[in-house]
């Protein structure tokens, strides 16, 4: 039985990745898949080239083309496709002019968007087979101050709010801040709570779980003072998660941790399912986070996203400077917010740029 050619199209390889291991994972060996990311093989295959040059490309026949607004072209039609769905960057999705053109928001969730594409191609595509979601528990760090990691974090929790997520955030720091962005900056008060968490049992989540608030996704209000005045374990941030894991109420756990290195850290980064390790591009941070990466297993791999935030183009990127010969490779960049100290967890929401990274995350 021939299976349906589904080809995605897009020179964006971070969004490209999300949604192929979204179609692997939900139709493994029902379809059969393309992916390209190369601009000049797209125009060869379906010949799209310039109309001075000569056309490539022998006709094609697909049954479903996901195919990025900027190399959409019209003229795709004159091969045998079944459906082309164009991924736009602006919001307002719906059928263009043509009946066979479906837009789709690029940056809403993964899930909606496969979702969308096989509840218009009934019969065509069967994603039965996806696996059911567990809890995923998303690290936050950075290897120095200053790079505005507690606003990603913050900034990733509610985007993947506004995607109908359940998400927890925690703030992992032995002197907490965060508070301060929140409309509700009141910390925990019960002495009861403290003293249970001194020596914290597999079921601490239970214990904790009645103070959660929530601003739009859930978070756990800050502590009255430093781990170390109320002496508390730095290891209860580690003894939280898991156990809050182990119930499934959330969908994404978001970690927010400290600059400091040392084995409960350590600990985190094997307990996430992801670590974002935010830097910035000036000479410093760049460099912190190289020394940081050194002494990290497999820093390198898939379980790991490096984040340039507050980025400035008129300013050196010591990211990609020779001066700085780094061991890492940027993942995405934030471009710098004016007045992002004045914005609420609301307004983070709305942020292209943290869209895009909570979308890779999806």
């Amino acid at each position: 039985m021939v299976k349906p050619r589904v080809v995605i199209a897009d020179t964006d390889i971070s969004y490209i990745l999300s949604l192929q291991r979204k179609f692997i994972e939900a139709c493994f060996e029902k379809i059969d898949l393309e992916v390209i990311s190369d601009q000049n093989y797209y125009e060869k295959l379906f010949g799209l080239l310039e109309k001075d040059e000569v056309q490539c490309g022998s006709p094609q026949k697909a049954d479903v083309l996901i195919v990025s607004e900027e190399l959409y072209d019209a003229s795709i039609h004159r091969h045998d496709i079944g459906t082309v769905f164009v991924m736009t960057e602006q919001d307002g999705g719906g059928r263009s002019g043509n009946s066979d053109v479906i837009s789709i928001f690029k940056y809403t969730n993964v899930e909606n968007i496969f979702n969308l594409i096989t509840g218009r191609c009934p019969g065509l595509i069967d994603g039965s087979g996806a696996v059911h979601k567990t809890t995923k528990v998303l690290l936050v760090c950075s290897a120095s101050g200053g790079v505005g990691k507690t606003t990603v974090a913050l900034g990733i929790s509610a985007c993947l709010n506004a995607e109908s997520k359940r998400v927890l955030y925690l703030n992992a720091e032995r002197l907490q801040s965060f508070q301060t962005v929140l409309f509700n900056s009141s910390p925990i008060t019960s002495p009861d709570l403290y003293a249970r968490l001194v020596d914290a049992t597999e079921n601490v989540y239970s214990e904790i779980k009645h103070f959660i608030r929530s601003e739009g996704f859930y978070y756990i209000p800050p502590f009255k003072a430093a781990l170390m005045s109320l002496e508390i374990p730095y290891s209860v941030y580690g003894d939280i998660v898991v156990s809050t894991k182990w119930t499934q109420e959330y969908d994404y756990i978001i970690v927010d941790t400290d600059t400091v290195f040392d084995e409960e850290k350590i600990r985190l980064f094997d307990i996430a399912d992801k670590v974002i390790i935010v830097t910035k591009q000036s000479k410093m941070s760049a460099y912190a986070t190289k020394m940081l990466i050194a002494n990290i297993n497999e820093a390198n791999s898939d379980k790991y996203m490096y984040v340039c935030n507050d980025f400035m183009e008129n300013e050196t990127n010591y990211l990609i400077s020779p001066d700085v010969i780094n061991n890492f490779t940027v993942s995405y960049y934030i471009e710098h917010m004016p007045y992002h100290e004045q914005l609420a967890v609301s307004d983070l929401a709305r942020e292209k740029d943290l869209q895009q990274v909570a979308f890779l995350l999806l």
